[in-house]
């Protein structure tokens, strides 16, 4: 069993900064060990996120990151900037999570990319 799968090329490893089709190769191969986590306000991530990512806004990361993450956990960061998202995770690896890295380009590139969003609705009683 194991010869098969040393067929096909396992994911790069992850790096500081990512592209989305590396975040999508990982999720495809099935690594289920990583968080997306969307550090944009709620309102943006309802209306359109990352399939799987979670919402810890920036503002609360720092204070949540430790009580929900281990410290060596892979963690996808993403905001609406490229620059906010650099900022985050670098505060996050002063904090002490070695694996860290941010999402370039955010939901816009992965939308861009043709790979699945979802948004929150609220149903109207």
């Amino acid at each position: 069993m194991n010869r098969i799968f040393g067929l096909f090329p396992k994911p790069s490893p992850m790096q500081p900064e990512s592209r989305v089709y590396d975040l999508k190769e990982r999720l495809d191969w099935g690594e289920p060990a990583l968080t997306i986590i969307d550090v944009r306000d709620r309102s943006e991530f309802k209306s359109s996120h990352v399939t799987g990512a979670i919402s810890i806004p920036a503002d609360g990361l720092l204070t949540a990151a430790p009580k929900c993450f281990e410290w060596d956990r892979d963690l996808y960061i993403y905001s609406n900037t490229d620059d906010e998202s650099m900022v985050i995770a670098d505060q996050l690896r002063q904090a002490g999570f070695s694996r860290v890295s941010i999402l370039r380009g955010g939901v816009a590139a992965w939308k861009a990319a043709g790979f699945p969003v979802e948004a929150v609705t609220m149903a109207v009683v």
